[in-house]
């Protein structure tokens, strides 16, 4: 991206040679055309609503619906501050344009675009970040922000156009807007009202209120028990046509005339397609060659997978890649590995003068394994190139489109489509570009469109895992005995992950360039989730970068998933030792986060906790992700039992406290499925690697938890006006802490590998 290479350092240096022009044209306020086109009776509102002459609201989603609820959240939000019927609501992708920056995330992967650097005061950070996120088109779905970046507007958005509309039907009764009413799809003044339907035409001509009155009350729901039986106020937009199977995920596109792609790859990126076995397979249209993978074209698809075992090819890997070499490598480097200060807090390094208890955690490397593999349907037609594909950085994957057939980023149209899940994977846009150049070749030639799919084994293989990591902590306790805290230190030796993966987004470099490119580099992201919660006087974190040869990237829960695993097996340990009791030594730290210890109690209250005596196999975790004021937090116990089967988690229970609700139902399905998903972590397979391959290429081998294997979950939600929290990981980073601890408990055996059956028992 051209804005990329913009940092406060070059601004400052343009400012000074062309006396202070570039920064007036930095800072100046963007504007942008409406995105949004109005279909027959639609009438144009804002960048984010359109209303029908058939009263029907339309409300345009920029981030990619990928299971989490995001296209019924928004919507929410806009019909709640609107005063429009749920029954009325209708959905639309919104194109790629800067209306809809995504600046929170801008700012929070500032490092990774090449942003503000420290020193600077925290409104240019912001404005920096607003800038880049605009000028870019940055409107990334990733790490829970979609909330916090979207939600203000829609409501300013909703707010406006309820003021339109109030004023037209205000003129018509010869009032004053204020005295309208706007709720269920009507404009009400007494007796009278209007729909939305009805006023349509002249609001959409009316001056919007500036700024706009919104409501007092915020968008919202109140949480409701476990076990409420109540009907839900806002259900899932997208509900009725998964289940019925109309709904429309990017496998789903349909061109006339399209043909099939299918793709193998080479092992890890610094990788050639060295051979295959010549001539063209029966039914085959086409065979085309990249530098690192080949691809086979035919009427459907799986004539063209199977024609790819007929060709053989054979690839050539410069330096493959095994599991034992990164654990040598990250086993080296985690005691005595040179580092970087990530944080320190309280007291500082200082305050610790011996360690008196330490304890060394190993997290192998995860893959996300979405439902939906990577699919793109692409067009290549008089120059240009038309792609219909999931994607969470859209602008990314068009820009990496455009620059890999040498065309400019204008002849490429991106459609976004939903995804089958994504958990991250949908972050990359490798399959963009292979599209891409699949399409030159076969769409020029043949003028037919092509739909490339990736086979489970090629997702699995070109899948960039969330970094394995070894985490080495190490505790001063007090000298009384007690075992409390003085002093925390936390070691964690990975690769600079978020730096590697902000490389290929940004700046579109392959994955063996980006190793390159950030060998030996900083990365806080890295260490997110490594300073507790907990009033500890002094907590030191420091990161060793470790270059491990694997092209790795992000995936569900990120770093908070292995700080998380490491700290509350940590705690536990601790309290082992001591023969404390977990809830109450937990208690005794969390003075200064009243939110988190209310989870603790109501968590444990849930789960009928018995104090954690041994062999009772239940075991305590909680953890904070984000910050002390708009942080989520979540606390679980875990329940085991020992069976003829082995030992077998037999129920979670997780009490969430993520502030104001927006929507009760999508949230306890976000803590549920994220519960389950951390349950993979914990007691799935580890995904190896030997010569650059992973050692399981398929769902039956990556030990996924079956139905049966799901225990039983209750989730409570503790009701408070803070800042909304986005609920999707918690879950997935709390589970794997609980469970050890449970099996802890239950067995004797303290587990300290991720997953936690990868060594056996």
């Amino acid at each position: 991206m051209v804005a990329a290479a913009i940092t406060r350092r070059g601004l400052l240096a343009g400012a000074a040679a062309g006396g202070g022009l570039v920064v007036a044209w930095w800072l100046f306020p963007r504007n942008f055309p409406n995105p949004l086109a109005a279909s027959s009776g639609e009438h144009v509102f804002d960048a984010w609503l359109k209303i029908a002459e058939d009263g029907v609201v339309t409300v345009a989603v920029p981030q990619l619906e990928m299971g989490q609820g995001i296209t019924t959240l928004l919507p929410q939000i806009i019909a709640q501050e609107l005063g429009a019927d749920w029954r009325q609501i209708a959905v639309e992708p919104a194109p790629i344009s800067g209306a809809y920056a995504n600046i929170p995330l801008a700012s929070k992967w500032s490092a990774l675009w090449g942003g503000p650097v420290q020193g600077f005061a925290d409104s240019s950070d912001d404005i920096l970040a607003t800038r880049f996120a605009q000028d870019s088109r940055f409107s990334a779905t990733a790490d829970g922000m979609s909330i916090a970046a979207f939600e203000t507007p829609c409501r300013h958005a909703a707010a406006a156009a309820r003021s339109m509309l109030a004023q037209s039907a205000a003129e018509r009764w010869g009032v004053r807007w204020e005295e309208c009413v706007v709720d269920n799809g009507f404009v009400r003044n007494g007796d009278e009202q209007f729909s939305f339907g009805e006023l349509a035409v002249d609001a959409a001509a009316q001056e919007a209120i500036d700024p706009p009155p919104l409501r007092p009350e915020q968008p919202g729901e109140d949480p409701l028990p476990n076990d409420a039986d109540a009907p839900v106020s806002f259900p899932r937009i997208d509900l009725p046509s998964k289940v019925d199977g109309t709904y429309q995920f990017a496998g789903d596109v349909r061109l006339p005339g399209m043909a099939y792609a299918a793709i193998r790859h080479g092992p890890v990126d610094n990788t050639t397609l060295s051979g295959f076995e010549q001539g063209r397979p029966r039914g085959v249209l086409s065979v085309i060659e990249g530098k690192r993978w080949i691809a086979a074209i035919a009427g459907n698809w799986w004539q063209a997978e199977r024609a790819l075992s007929a060709l053989r090819p054979q690839f050539t890997t410069q330096t493959p890649i095994d599991s034992d070499e990164i654990a040598a490598r990250l086993d080296s480097m985690v005691d005595s590995g040179a580092s970087f200060r990530i944080a320190e807090n309280g007291f500082g390094a200082e305050a610790m003068t011996r360690v008196d208890f330490a304890r060394r955690y190993e997290v192998e490397a995860a893959i996300p394994a979405p439902l939906e593999t990577a699919c793109v349907t692409a067009r290549f037609e008089d120059g240009k190139l038309e792609l219909w594909m999931a994607s969470q950085a859209p602008e990314s994957a068009r820009e990496a489109a455009a620059r890999a057939i040498d065309i400019d980023l204008e002849k490429v149209v991106l459609y976004p489509m939903p995804a089958g899940g994504s958990f991250d994977a949908r972050l990359g846009h490798d399959h963009a570009i292979e599209a891409a150049l699949i399409a030159r070749e076969f769409s020029g030639s043949h003028g037919r469109p092509i739909q490339l799919i990736w086979s489970r084994r090629e997702e699995i293989v070109q899948s960039r895992p969330r970094t394995p990591a070894y985490l080495l902590l190490g505790a001063q306790l007090s000298a009384d005995g007690g075992g409390r805290i003085d002093a925390l230190r936390s070691r964690i030796a990975c690769p600079p992950a978020n730096m590697e993966f902000g490389k290929r987004l940004f700046d579109n470099l392959t994955a063996s360039a980006a190793i390159r490119e950030t060998n030996g580099t900083k990365d806080a992201m890295a260490c997110e989730g490594a300073v507790p919660p907990y009033a500890i006087p002094s907590v030191v974190v420091d990161h060793i970068p470790v270059e491990i040869g694997l092209p790795v990237g992000r995936m569900r829960g990120n770093a908070n998933a292995y700080t998380a695993f490491a700290t509350e097996s940590f705690i536990d340990e601790i309290v082992a030792e001591h023969s404390s009791e977990p809830l109450s030594y937990r208690m005794a730290m969390l003075g200064d986060d009243i939110r988190l210890a209310a989870c603790l109690q109501l968590a444990a209250q849930m789960a009928a906790w018995d104090g954690g005596i041994d062999q009772s196999g239940q075991g305590l975790a909680c953890h904070r992700i984000g910050d002390a004021v708009s942080g989520g937090r979540i606390a679980c116990v875990a329940t085991a039992r020992q069976s003829e089967g082995g030992v077998r988690v037999t129920r979670l229970s997780a009490a969430v406290d993520i502030g104001r609700i927006i929507n009760i139902d999508i949230a306890r399905q976000q803590i549920e499925g994220g519960l389950i998903f951390g349950l993979s972590l914990a007691l799935g397979n580890a995904i190896r690697y030997r010569s650059g391959l992973p050692t399981a290429l398929d769902y039956d081998e990556l030990g996924l938890p079956s139905l049966a294997d799901c225990p039983e979950i209750e989730v409570e939600f503790i009701a408070n006006e803070a800042a909304s929290a986005d609920p999707g990981e918690l879950g997935a980073v709390v589970a794997a802490p609980a469970i050890a601890n449970a099996l802890f408990s239950a067995t004797g055996l303290r587990l300290r590998r991720l997953p936690l059956l990868s060594g056996g028992i």
